[in-house]
């Protein structure tokens, strides 16, 4: 009787067995570090906490150098002081040295205020990365879920079993809702049921990622012909800038022209008869540079500009200093003519 019993318990045994095969199971992990790393109020919060530790650091620092100033102190001055004098410094160097271990281990030990802080800092996320993957594993049935950054070992981990960037998504929804209108909330949805599809269907994420990339390229061919438009677009502003330039420069240097003419006309013959030698005329292409570029240009020309203008004023001085010298000499001849007759 006792072996039927046990036969058929057997057989209970391994008909429940053979029907739990029958199901796959599902299992899932997630990586604990990343998701926190990715949380805007941790990241935050983190930064303070690292402030902080950094001071704590530099008091460490502060009280090591005042440790250290005391012992070069004591080695310079130990053969001018009393064995008794020695002694006391000693002591309150080894005072000193023992608050200041004491500090360290407060702040940085194993169960020091940085470690708490951090367990601290981290409590509030962990319970709501726990209750994301609970909602996770009960609507996907997953059978397990395990955290890569724990204790646990794993070997090898494929990436399509990670579900930490939906319980990422799941923590900064919770975030946004709150500030989203009735129609971002509705866009939202829609965007979260695309995402868990994707997620479940390996094959459409591949085909998401191939649309991505597409729509990526044709961002940049955009991006790319935006910045040539402007490119020429600034080339033609130059140019015309330019041209402008060159046309004002070359105004201004016809305006010099009457004056060189009308000194040239007027300009008196000497007193022994002969007519003085016109001024040679500057040649408008004379002393320019080879080909340039337009601004260049334009600055040569106005240079060339002012010394035409300074050497027509200096000859137009100098014609009229002959001239007064001319009429000067006549006077004096018309004088000595006028006494001789007397």
């Amino acid at each position: 009787m006792r072996r039927q019993f046990l036969f058929i318990f057997l057989a209970l045994i391994v008909a429940n067995t053979s029907q739990a095969q029958t199901r796959t199971t599902r299992i899932g992990y997630i990586d604990m570090e990343y998701i926190l790393e990715n949380v805007s109020d941790y990241k935050e919060a983190k930064a303070q906490l690292e402030l902080k530790a950094q001071k704590w650091k530099q008091e460490i620092e502060t009280k090591k150098l005042d440790i250290n100033n005391l012992k070069e102190s004591l080695k310079a001055e130990r053969a001018l002081l009393t064995k008794e004098l020695i002694d006391e410094k000693e002591t309150e160097i080894k005072f000193l040295e023992t608050e200041m271990m004491d500090y360290q281990q407060k702040q940085f030990g194993v169960d020091g205020n940085l470690m708490h802080q951090k367990a601290g800092l981290a409590k509030p996320i962990q319970d709501q990365v726990f209750t994301a993957v609970q909602d996770i594993a009960e609507a996907k049935n997953y059978d397990f879920v395990f955290d890569k950054s724990s204790d646990l070992t794993m070997l090898f981990s494929n990436k399509k079993f990670d579900i930490s960037d939906q319980v990422i998504r799941i923590l900064n929804r919770t975030d946004k809702r709150e500030q989203l209108t009735k129609k971002q909330l509705k866009d939202q949805e829609a965007k979260e049921k695309l995402e868990n599809a994707i997620d479940e269907n390996p094959a459409m994420a591949d085909r998401q990622k191939a649309l991505d990339d597409k729509k990526a390229a044709r961002a940049k061919l955009i991006e790319d012909r935006r910045l040539e438009q402007e490119a020429k677009k600034k080339e033609y502003e130059d140019r015309r800038k330019a041209l402008a330039a060159e046309r004002d420069a070359k105004k201004n240097g016809t305006v010099s022209e009457p004056v060189k003419t009308e000194g040239a006309k007027t300009e008196p013959a000497k007193t022994d008869g002969t007519t003085a030698k016109p001024a040679t005329n500057v040649s408008p292409t004379e002393g320019t540079a080879p080909a340039q570029p337009a601004v260049n240009k334009a600055e040569e020309r106005q240079k060339l500009y002012e010394q035409r203008k300074k050497e027509l004023e200096d000859r137009r001085k100098k014609i009229l200093e002959e001239r007064e010298a001319a009429k000067k000499a006549k006077e004096a001849e018309t004088q000595k003519t006028n006494t001789t007759n007397n």
